[in-house]
């Protein structure tokens, strides 16, 4: 905090497949037990070491197309896979997974997702989607064979019942649904079993003054109720204090 220059600690040798490159990275999260990276890559899923001197990466999982990435209370990491259309579960240093959301075609049907973006999973190891053609957010409870659906799914559109291409997921212990409604440019929040959402930051059209986005990637809360959202095309993170 504080600093005003960022250090580049995975990547920076241009774009590229060596373990010394990224690719159009498109998610990351900290794994502490090994002090390390572990990012989503175009085709592979890598890990980079925290530790000083670190000068390349190590392929966790290829043959896949990741876009969202979660990891559990027991270390197994959930990767969305946009092509096929699904959520799988794999146990660090394996390359197989298990289907644990969609992974029966591209559809809208409830055994279905159509371009899965950002997941989160709670601490019972169920997995929400943000499933982002069907413009809706999708619960799938550990062995599900179908999902439910917590947010959205009226179709494209701006009401408080519509999402359009939902991005960042985030849930607390109530169950509350905060979503990155992409499109439309806002942050939504979904109390648990409810109709239609709140918008709760933004909602005033697309733009780069400090109370709008364009076009909105992935989000996060820390301890203090700190909301940070990726703002893609305005190139910058912003910082909202949640009440």
């Amino acid at each position: 905090m504080g600093d005003t220059n960022g250090q580049v600690v995975a990547g920076g040798n241009d774009r590229g497949k060596r373990l010394d490159q990224l690719n159009s990275p498109t998610d990351v999260l900290i794994d502490k037990e090994t002090d390390s990276l572990i990012i989503c890559d175009a085709g592979r899923v890598v890990r980079w070491s925290r530790r000083s001197g670190t000068t390349q990466g190590e392929t966790l999982i290829d043959d896949i197309d990741p876009l969202g990435l979660a990891m559990d209370d027991q270390r197994y990491l959930y990767i969305s896979d946009y092509k096929k259309h699904e959520v799988r579960r794999y146990q660090i240093g394996h390359k197989n997974g298990t289907i644990v959301a969609g992974g029966n075609g591209k559809g809208a049907g409830l055994n279905q997702l159509n371009f899965p973006t950002y997941i989160f999973v709670d601490q019972q190891q169920n997995v929400y989607v943000s499933d982002n053609v069907n413009h809706c957010v999708m619960k799938w409870n550990k062995g599900a064979k179908e999902g439910i659906l917590v947010a959205g799914d009226q179709g494209q559109g701006n009401a408080l019942t519509q999402l359009s291409d939902p991005g960042g997921l985030f849930f607390d212990t109530l169950g509350t649904t905060y979503v990155a409604d992409t499109v439309n440019d806002r942050v939504m929040r979904w109390p648990k079993g409810a109709k239609q959402g709140t918008v709760i930051v933004s909602g005033n059209g697309q733009g780069e003054k400090a109370n709008q986005f364009n076009c909105l990637g992935g989000l996060s809360f820390d301890q203090q109720g700190n909301l940070y959202v990726v703002d893609h095309w305005n190139h910058r993170v912003q910082r909202f204090l949640i009440e």
